[in-house]
């Protein structure tokens, strides 16, 4: 069964029309030639755009020269209320000194040391998953934010705040639209940007709660009894230019996007891998066998390799972030055609990842590609160069162990009448959800092995 993708758009549509379809869902409100096109150049009366698939051009942006494409604000606007300036909408000198302080969390043996907290996270997601027909992304949903709160707080989703987060930030996806209108039409700062009352509310909740928790770290920390979690080594990370940690709120900015990066995202792959391993069952019984050996160790890692290729072509054809936004900083030329200063470059995990020029059969889902060779430039979910995500690591650990966890305590089965249909709206996500049919591998009874040993 080939994998479902959303419906291109006509080649032809009026400029309101495809305003309009773009506000609704960015992958539908593209056209089928762009899964095949090097380039392509949109204009508005309010800005131009690229879209760029050609692997040189993405090099030049992400890799050679990222200080000429800053990330665009048209597309964070409509994060700013619960995002601040966080490290995920700065550019230049702040955005610099903000990865100085955050990086050192994510380096060398940091991911071995988050393994108990993501076991752990993956023991209660196979505990709290339902039998029957599941919405599945809602599941995935709850083991990711359970992951993010025990590597960043060390606590688990059942903690009071921590489960108040969560309940907020769904409010808050429901709420948030991917654009408004600061995407189409440059603003001053003045101008007020016509967030919804909802999701201005779910961002103060949401930060509101992630400031106590900052606080009270801060105080442990001060106290000699914080434990060795992200959290403490960020906030006791000096920037070593300036000498200077972040301060509160600049934490409170940050910790919203390591749950946003961290808890969306993931949800949103281990939600298609899921119903990737339902629709090819055979693939599924692979990862089963080989989830048999999982033990309480780092290094069981290196045996799950198959189940981490499964997650590796999960991200692929459902990439989390579809689009990355950059601006140009100077005029520039593309494949011979100017570009004017301020225009929108878009380098398209979406479209890359399914491109028919660089892929062998680009929507098929076929984890063993990844045993060969695979296109150099045409995959990204992490995006590349100085702005990579600096927890590809960690989510690379996550995904494949709480996949592994998962196949081996259920059987997950497709229902043929609820197919999932792909749309963006924080992530790529299911405009309905992903339901399946779960049931238990072992006869009702889930084993949780050397569940103590931890």
């Amino acid at each position: 069964m080939t994998p479902p993708k959303p419906d291109s758009r006509a080649e032809r549509v009026s400029l309101w029309g495809h305003l309009r379809a773009f506000r609704r869902d960015i992958l539908s409100a593209q056209p089928a030639r762009l899964y095949r096109a090097w380039m392509a150049e949109f204009r508005t009366p309010f800005f131009r755009s690229y879209l760029c698939n050609d692997p040189a051009l993405v090099r030049r942006v992400l890799d050679e020269r990222p200080g000429d494409f800053p990330k665009s604000d048209r597309v964070t606007e409509g994060l700013r209320p619960l995002l601040g300036r966080s490290v995920f909408v700065t550019n230049g000198e702040e955005w610099l000194r903000q990865r100085r302080i955050i990086d050192p969390a994510f380096e060398g043996g940091r991911v071995k040391d988050s393994f108990p907290a993501i076991w752990a996270a993956s023991e209660a997601a196979v505990a709290r998953m339902e039998t029957g027909e599941v919405e599945v992304e809602l599941a995935a949903s709850h083991a990711a934010a359970d992951v993010i709160f025990r590597t960043l707080f060390s606590i688990p989703i059942e903690d009071r705040v921590a489960q108040a987060v969560f309940h907020e930030f769904r409010a808050y996806q429901r709420s948030a639209p991917i654009l408004n209108l600061g995407a189409f039409l440059r603003l001053p700062a003045w101008v007020p940007r016509l967030h919804r009352g909802a999701t201005r509310r779910s961002a103060r909740a949401i930060r509101g709660l992630i400031e106590g928790l900052t606080a009270e770290r801060a105080v442990a920390i001060a106290e000699g009894r914080a434990p060795a979690d992200l959290a403490t080594k960020i906030m006791t990370t000096p920037d070593p230019v300036t000498g200077m940690p972040f301060g509160t709120a600049e934490m409170v900015d940050q910790v919203a996007i390591f749950f946003l990066a961290g808890h969306e995202t993931s949800a949103s792959a281990l939600g298609w891998a899921l119903y990737l391993l339902a629709t090819h069952p055979e693939v599924q019984e692979r990862v089963a066998a080989e989830a048999a050996a999982l033990r309480p160790e780092f290094g069981v890692v290196g045996s799950l390799r198959f189940t981490r290729d499964v997650f590796r072509e999960a991200l692929r054809l459902y990439p989390p972030v579809p689009m990355l936004v950059r601006e140009t900083a100077r005029p520039e030329e593309f494949r011979g055609r100017k570009v004017r200063l301020g225009a929108q470059v878009v380098i398209s995990p979406w479209h890359l990842h399914r491109h028919e020029r660089l892929w062998e059969r680009p929507d098929a889902f076929d984890p063993d590609r990844w045993a060969g060779e695979v296109p150099q430039g045409g995959y990204l979910p992490f995006s590349r160069g100085p702005r990579v995500c600096p927890g590809a690591g960690f989510a690379m650990l996550e995904g494949t162990l709480m996949l592994a966890h998962l196949v081996r305590a259920f059987r997950f089965e497709a229902l043929p009448e609820r197919v999932p249909v792909p749309v963006a709206h924080l992530t790529v996500r299911a405009k309905d959800g992903i339901w399946l049919r779960v049931t238990n591998r072992q006869g009702g009874q889930i084993a949780h092995p050397a569940r103590d040993s931890l």
